[in-house]
């Protein structure tokens, strides 16, 4: 199949809304294995096809983040939150380590999303709730982030490693 030159790291889950001290363990290792492990167990196989160190001809990683990692999300999904800081950090470290190697690593921290994980955290209208404190006034779609992915991925960004880029309506 060729070679890889691109990794966007996009799987991750969410659990309805809670507070943090009704969290169970269940809850918080089936969170973090999928949000983190995952990501950083892709990110790792990636590496080791397109560093340049092991004949691959480098390329690029794009982490999916969230706002919910700078905000904390109490009282909704810290868990959640706590998870995308992992990969917030997980980014920055990793695009200093394999810079050499030809491999770009950045994130997008998508902010409030038009999209089902609301639902799925038991607030299908979250969007319409929280509009009034973004301030564009507006729920952001996810073709914006996915343009954002696509540029960084893009070599009009061939100088841009180890950056969050929030895609949050300037929240």
């Amino acid at each position: 199949m060729g070679s890889i030159s691109a990794l966007v790291n996009n799987a991750g889950i969410i659990e309805p809304q809670q507070k943090f001290s009704d969290m169970s363990g269940e809850r918080l290792q089936k969170v973090f294995a999928t949000n983190v492990f995952g990501s950083f167990f892709c990110a790792r196989e990636a590496i080791k096809r397109m560093s340049i160190k092991n004949n691959g001809k480098g390329g690029c990683i794009i982490n999916v983040s969230s706002m919910a990692a700078k905000y904390g999300a109490p009282f909704e999904y810290i868990d959640y939150a706590s998870t995308k800081g992992a990969i917030d950090t997980m980014t920055i470290g990793l695009s200093k380590e394999i810079a050499e190697d030809k491999i770009r690593v950045n994130a997008v921290r998508p902010g409030i999303i038009e999209t089902k994980i609301h639902g799925k955290a038991g607030e299908p209208n979250r969007v319409e709730r929280m509009k009034e404190l973004i301030p564009m006034k507006r729920g952001g779609h996810p073709d914006e982030v996915a343009k954002t992915i696509l540029w960084l991925l893009s070599d009009e960004a061939s100088y841009i490693t180890g950056v969050l880029v929030d895609v949050s309506g300037g929240r």
